[in-house]
Parts: structure tokens; sequence; C-alpha cells
């Protein structure tokens, strides 16, 4: 199969989940006549989790024409239009921000003033550069409005979800099932591999044997075909990301549902906060070399107010890093079984929707053949380096020094070039978005993000007070740009009530 240049006619997804439904839909959408078939253990539960995503995981579901109505009721889903970052810096005015999504208003009329300001921040000015007056997202956010506005406003705004992994994943599974993928009940006891290398067929623990002409690898942290079969090598993030475990637990939801993920920085990691719609999901990242997994658990329900609470906690570990190649022979690895980065940024799914999606046009374009796999892993290790320094800049330019792992974060020297780079650019450049563009840096995040998140900290020299602005003039900017915001936010309906019409709809 490696080089046969013909269309398989028969696709092996190994392992359900999230990341294995994705896979089966994406394929069964694209390739109508191939035989898609995935093989799941009912013993290998779903984690269930209350999770998050970014705007990927609309893109996904508008390639295989499935609407919000259609799927987020089922999942308890609600809308997310960024994450808010609680404690991860204590200078003065910047203990929090809002880190929003895109949004087609932003570029035209708010992030020209954005980064005007925090130039002159930079340069010592006393102006107003943190993040969170300069973007409609954030104002939706602070006054629960969802993403969604009236057909009279002109434009579009991006927006994640929230929901339950494991009924999302009964969802894709009931709706690829729909579109003609076969699921098989079965535990894989067995890769057999082909004289010339590549996969031949799985063996399962009841004797019998599945064959197909390409593999998709969605077995988890335990890699079966990609690392375990395949011998496929393995980048660890270790050394750039200290978290390797979470514990997590659920708690009463609010009567008004947030259109946020919240982010809190506690002593050895981060605490997320996601509102489903019957519950709010809770968890906390941490390292285990810092701290053990009942100190964990207790600070996380210190953290909630729960600390009486009799609710079990589950706890997770997690292995932080990604493999060398992505596809290899007839195989193509999605999700845990390619590489995980801390899910910091909500980007699991984006990561195995682009993968998925990258891998079709690619294999398509070189006729069905490995003529751009090279390029192909080359893409997405990019996108995975790109994301690991983009959540590894949130801990190296930390503004704590409460604790050991705090200061081991802003310490740590295992930093890409690309991302001393980008620090520098903050630290000297006279136009940090332009000068990411000149010294090509435009990898996972635009310059925006990158923005958000060093002004959001309040990374900026001291103010100079023998420097002075135009006050009067600063400020009427300011006030014309919150009265702009404000009335585009009247083109949005609450939250709850989005969710309402929906499922009255």
């Amino acid at each position: 199969m490696e080089n046969s240049g013909s269309k398989p006619q028969k696709v092996m997804i190994v392992g359900g989940g999230t990341a294995g439904w994705m896979a089966a839909n994406l394929l069964a959408n694209q390739w109508q006549d191939t035989d898609i078939i995935l093989v799941e253990s009912k013993d290998i539960g779903i984690i269930g989790v209350g999770e998050g995503s970014t705007p990927h995981l609309k893109l996904f579901f508008d390639a295989i024409g499935v609407a919000d109505s259609q799927w987020m009721p089922r999942c308890n889903a609600t809308y997310k239009n960024g994450i808010t970052f609680n404690k991860w810096s204590t200078v003065p005015d910047f203990e929090s921000y809002f880190h929003p999504f895109a949004a087609q208003i932003d570029d035209v009329f708010t992030v020209p003033l954005f980064f005007k300001n925090i130039q002159a921040r930079k340069q010592g000015y006393n102006v107003y550069a943190h993040p969170d007056k300069y973007f409609l997202e954030t104002y939706l956010s602070r006054n629960n409005l969802g993403p969604l506005p009236d057909e009279s406003f002109p434009f579009g705004i991006a927006y994640g979800y929230h929901f339950d992994s494991a009924l999302l994943g009964q969802f894709l599974a009931e709706y690829a099932q729909s579109k003609g993928v076969t699921r098989i009940e079965g535990k894989v006891t067995e890769v057999l591999v082909n004289q010339d290398g590549n996969l031949g067929a799985l063996k399962l623990a009841d004797g019998s044997q599945l064959q197909a002409d390409f593999f998709i690898d969605c077995s988890g942290f335990d890699s079966l075909l990609m690392q375990q079969t395949l011998k496929v090598g393995y980048q660890s993030f270790k050394d750039n990301l200290f978290n390797d475990a979470a514990v997590v637990m659920p708690s009463e939801i609010s009567r008004e549902l947030p259109v946020e993920t919240k982010s809190t920085a506690l002593t050895n990691g981060w605490a997320w906060q996601i509102p489903l719609r019957n519950r709010f999901g809770n968890g906390y990242v941490y390292s285990s070399d810092y701290i053990d997994a009942n100190q964990a658990e207790t600070e996380l329900r210190q953290h909630l107010g729960l600390l009486d609470n009799q609710l079990e906690a589950r706890h997770l570990t997690m292995k932080v890093g990604r493999v060398d190649k992505h596809w290899h022979k007839n195989c193509l690895a999605v999700g845990l079984s390619q590489g995980f980065i801390e899910p910091l940024e909500a980007t699991a799914i984006a990561l195995s929707f682009n993968t998925v999606a990258q891998f079709i046009q690619y294999f398509q374009q070189g006729q069905f053949s490995n003529q751009y796999e090279a390029a192909f892993n080359q893409d997405i290790n990019a996108r995975f380096d790109g994301i690991r320094d983009y959540i590894v800049c949130h801990y190296k330019a930390n503004q704590r020094a409460d604790s050991q792992y705090w200061r081991d974060n802003a310490a740590n020297k295992h930093i890409s070039d690309t991302l001393s780079q980008i620090l520098t650019l903050w630290q000297h450049s006279q136009d940090f978005a332009a000068d990411m563009v000149k010294h090509k840096l435009m990898g996972s995040y635009q310059p925006k993000s990158w923005a958000c998140m060093l002004a959001g900290y309040g990374v900026f020299p001291k103010i100079n007070k023998d420097q002075s602005i135009d006050y009067f003039a600063h400020h009427h900017e300011i006030d014309t740009l919150n009265d702009f915001i404000r009335r585009c936010g009247l083109n949005f309906k609450q939250h709850n009530e989005l969710l309402t019409q929906m499922e009255q709809s």
C-alpha cells in the first residue's frame, strides 16, 4: 500500500472516542465508496470530563454537515467565546485577562489601537494596554452573551464549545454509523505486519482477523499501531511542559451559564472550570514533581469550596509530547496516539481535525501514495511544536513567584529558538506584529494571541513618569472604542436564551 497509488478499499480505525469517530466521519464524508470500519473495546472507557474546544470543532461539524442544534443539546454543550486566565500574574491591574477567539471586526476596528497602545506602553507611556477593553468577544463573555449575532450584524465571530466528551463520542459514533461506517466491538491482541513492513491485519481477542489497506491509530497513549508496532519515535515535551497529571471532579452549575472557560493558576499548576448545561467540569492540571495526587485533590476541593463534598474525584496521568511521524507507511496516528499537549488552550480536537483533514488532502494530491508523507509530517510536527511554544510561554512569562513550581517555570531554559525570538521581539521590537511576519514566526498563533497573553500578564517595563501622553486624547480613544464595542454587543443574545431557543426549535 505504501506506493500503490490507488484509493484504499478498506480503512480500519483502531479505537473510538472523539478522535476515532471524528476520523471515521471525515473519511466517510470524503470517501463514500471506501469501507470504513472502527474497532473499539468496551473495556476501554472514555474519560468524559467537561471539555472545551477551539473554533476548529465548528469547522469539523461544518465539514460533515452537522448543525449546532443537532449535537449540542445531546452533549450538554454550551458556547465558548474564549478563556479567562486568573492569577497567572501578580502585577497590579494585570491579575486576570481574557483571551478571545478571532472576529472579523477585530482586525479593522480594535486590533490597530491595541497594538498602538502596546507599543506606547512598552516605551514607558502610561496608556491602557490591558487586552480586556479591546475585543468584542471579551465584552460578550463579561455580559454572558452568546457568539451568534443578529442577521443584521455584518461581521462573523469565531467560537468554540464546551461539551461532555463521552456524550460527544456517542453522538459521533451514531452519526458515522448512519453514514455507513461499520463498528466492531473487540479488543486488539496482535497487529500483523506484512513482509514489506506495512500493517496487514488486526487479531482480536475472539481469534478473528480484520484486514485492511490503510489503518488509523486512535488507540490513545498506548499508540498500539504507530509506536508499539511500527516503532515510530516519540519526542517528549517534559523539559518544556512540567505538568503530567490531573485530578477532575464536577460541581453544581450556575443559573446563568458562562460563555467562557476559566483557567486559574494554583500553587503547582492550574485549574479549569468548564460550564456544561448540567454541571461545571473542573480539573487541576499539575506536575507530580512538585505535588502529589492527594495534595492536588485537596487543593482542588479547597479551590472549589467543596472540602466536605463526598463526590469522588478521578485522577489522570498525561504523556506530553508527540510522535516523530504522524503518517508512516499505511498508518495514520490521530489523537492521543500521535501526541498530546496539556489542555491549557483546548487544542486536542483541533489537532485531530487538522491531522485527518490535511492527511486526506495530501493523500489525494499524491494519488493515494506516500508521495507527500514527509511534507505532511513536517506540517503536523510544526503545528504541534507551535502550540507547544505558545503554551510554554504561559509558564515562562508567568508573573508569580509564590512557589518553586512557578519560579522554576519562569527560569526554564528549555525553550525553542522560535519562542526565544518571539520573547525578544516583545521586549525590543518597534512593531511586534509586523516583525513576527517579517521573521516568519507566524505559526499556530497570530500576533494578536501572543500580545493578549503578554500584555495580559503585564509584561511591560515600568512607567516612565517623565514621559507624558495626551491624557484626554488617549481616554477619548478608549471611550470611543468602549462605546463602539457596547453598541456591537446589542446584536447578541444572552447565552441562556440562545441555548433555550435551540432546544425549542
